[in-house]
């Protein structure tokens, strides 16, 4: 896709801001690299009331910004470091007005890029880094809960950082007490209370959806039995100046009104700021004139913006008046609403940071580089199937050749077959390094197989699966969707919700916008709160469906050739109940299943890269 034209920045941002102008830039993690592009800026100032949060959730991983430099990646080009010099100024400001500026975060730092999940065996992930970042509260997220080991990390290492600000209201670990009995204690803590820099008492909650996907040894409580509790009725007591209600739940759906309503239920006017996450999308409703609730993206994607004006007197029933933001996380937007250059820009903890995280990446050897990628393979920007497709690279060449390498069967025609959801991240045209591989296939499922199934039987399987097994359930279709989408959801899966939002972006003004010049792709958010919210106007990025499987392409036999009918081991369950509804011949089980090939989907495409972009 070609770029479109870029609007001009504003005359006080410097050109060092936008990029090094050396078109052999190196764009590896070893030394900080801009975006050799123009960057749109903010349209207008934020707006600043009483009490004013900075916000983040879903970051996962993405410490060191998006550097490639396709649209929209620029747009998140901003590290860590360049997001704790912003904050640090953020104060600054905030103090000049004599106002209160909070920084929260609403769960989900593991699982996404090199930096959370690439550590050598028996190392630590980066999440140290964002410690040393000043936030008031952080609340906890289901990807810290699939592995036991990242739970107690946070519970011991993590949290104390926090000082009793880490929040995980109805998330418990079990660990050995004093005496080397078990016990189950809250990851962090129930709640907070604390006074704001202006003296104003904040009592604030930290709360995960029902998710069950949990590891063993961690527990989730339903939201609806954490109202009940004892400790909660106590801690909404007493009437602070405001409740600060930070989560990993969206704040469209899932159960932020029964936290919301057991709060009003004892403070019918006390007001409310939620703060949600988990679906990776911009997102903000109010639930009544006295709260607001925001949901800041993914990925470090957006930054999110909340202000409130309080009442002038204490008791009113008055509508409050907020006003929120989302915010294209790069040094352009970080210099606009900071009203700094890129000579005054970076602080000591900023710069700090990012050199930190650079020699991280350096130490993880994230930067190694597989091949270089001859063009961009998104996931859902393109048709599936197409030459520009991550799914059919995927699919159609990735796996038939990684999977070939020293196999055995490599010269028995076959049938390979995994879920579109392991394809977390676009691939963009430039080295495809280690960091990439992670980031964009993080997903370590193993390649199984069942030899000798006839070709034409095979070949039913792919369809069939995608069509959710429509005609071998006694359930209609409809039905069988929305309980996987259930099912799904509760396990912590946000695909859906997130590219339900993206169609819905680009089939409300896809076309018209980006046919105009001056838009460059991105986010285009129309939420249920008034005014605009994105601060830096785009075009939304195209958006084409893809099926919930894929698979390679089917070998020129006869049909009663016997085939190999090779899957990952993510979707087995799934795969022999529809086999065995296309054909009656042999009812599979998994004993009939056998391991295909040592390498892990998580490593196909970086030996694809290997033997085919060098």
């Amino acid at each position: 896709m070609k770029l479109l034209t870029l609007i001009s920045l504003l005359p006080f941002i410097t050109p060092a801001v936008l990029g090094c102008g050396d078109e052999g830039h190196d764009h590896s993690h070893e030394k900080r690299a801009f975006p050799p592009t123009t960057l749109t800026p903010p349209t207008r100032a934020l707006d600043w009331g009483d009490i004013n949060i900075i916000h983040t959730t879903d970051s996962h991983g993405w410490l060191l910004g998006h550097q490639k430099t396709s649209f929209p990646e620029p747009n998140y080009s901003g590290d860590l470091g360049d997001f704790a010099s912003f904050v640090s100024h953020m104060k600054q400001i905030a103090a000049e007005k004599d106002v209160d500026l909070l920084l929260v975060d609403s769960g989900d730092l593991h699982d996404g890029t090199g930096l959370s999940d690439g550590f050598p065996p028996g190392g630590v992930d980066a999440h140290e880094f964002l410690a040393k970042l000043p936030y008031d509260v952080m609340a906890i997220g289901n990807h810290e809960l699939y592995i036991y080991a990242n739970t107690l990390d946070m519970h011991q290492n993590f949290a104390p950082q926090l000082k009793g600000r880490y929040l995980s209201s109805n998330v418990n670990i079990t660990v050995a007490d004093k005496h080397g009995k078990p016990q189950s204690v809250p990851v962090g803590s129930r709640f907070a209370k604390f006074r704001t820099r202006k003296g104003r008492k904040v009592t604030s909650l930290g709360v995960l959806f029902d998710f069950t996907g949990n590891d063993k040894n961690t527990t989730v409580q339903k939201v609806a039995d954490m109202v009940k509790e004892k400790w909660f009725l106590e801690a909404i007591k007493e009437e602070p100046d405001f409740f600060l209600l930070a989560g990993h739940m969206p704040v469209q759906r899932d159960d932020w009104p029964l936290v919301f309503k057991a709060v009003r239920k004892v403070h019918p006017t006390t007001p409310i700021i939620i703060l949600g996450g988990h679906t990776h999308i911009r997102d903000c409703v109010q639930l009544d004139g006295r709260s607001m609730s925001l949901e800041s993206g993914r990925y470090m994607e957006t930054v999110g913006w909340m202000s409130m004006k309080l009442d002038e007197r204490r008791g009113s029933k008055k509508n409050i008046t907020f006003s929120r933001r989302y915010l294209d996380p790069n040094r352009v937007t970080y210099e606009f609403h900071t009203r700094t250059r890129n000579s005054t820009f970076d602080t000591f903890l900023g710069g700090s940071i990012t050199r930190g995280l650079l020699q991280l990446a350096k130490r993880f050897d994230l930067n190694f580089k597989f091949g270089t990628a001859p063009q961009d393979y998104t996931i859902d920007r393109v048709p599936y199937p197409s030459n520009n497709s991550l799914l059919s690279l995927f699919a159609a060449e990735a796996m038939p050749t990684a999977l070939s390498i020293n196999n055995t069967r490599a010269n028995i025609p076959n049938i390979m077959i995994t879920n579109s959801g392991s394809q977390r991240f676009d691939v963009y045209s430039g080295p495809f390094t280690k960091n990439d591989q992670l980031t964009a296939s993080p997903f370590a499922d193993a390649f199984l197989y069942i030899p000798n199934i006839p070709a034409k039987t095979a070949k039913q399987v792919l369809p069939a699966l995608n069509n959710a097994g429509a005609e071998n359930r006694k359930r209609s279709v409809e039905e069988a969707l929305k309980k996987r989408e259930r099912e799904a959801y509760e396990l912590g899966y946000v695909d859906m919700v997130y590219r339900k939002w993206l169609e819905e972006m680009d089939r409300r003004d896809g076309v018209e916008r980006r046919a105009a010049r001056n838009l460059t792709l991105g986010y285009v958010t129309k939420d249920s709160c008034p005014g605009v919210g994105d601060d830096t106007l785009h075009a939304p990025l195209p958006f084409f469906d893809i099926p919930d499987f894929i698979g390679s392409n089917t070998p020129n036999v006869t049909d009663d050739t016997p085939i190999d009918l090779v899957f990952v081991d993510f979707i087995q369950d799934q795969l022999l109940e529809i086999l065995n509804g296309v054909q009656t011949a042999k009812n599979f089980t998994t004993k009939d299943v056998q391991s295909y090939s040592p390498f892990l989907a998580s490593a196909v495409l970086g030996l694809f890269a290997q033997k085919a972009w060098n």
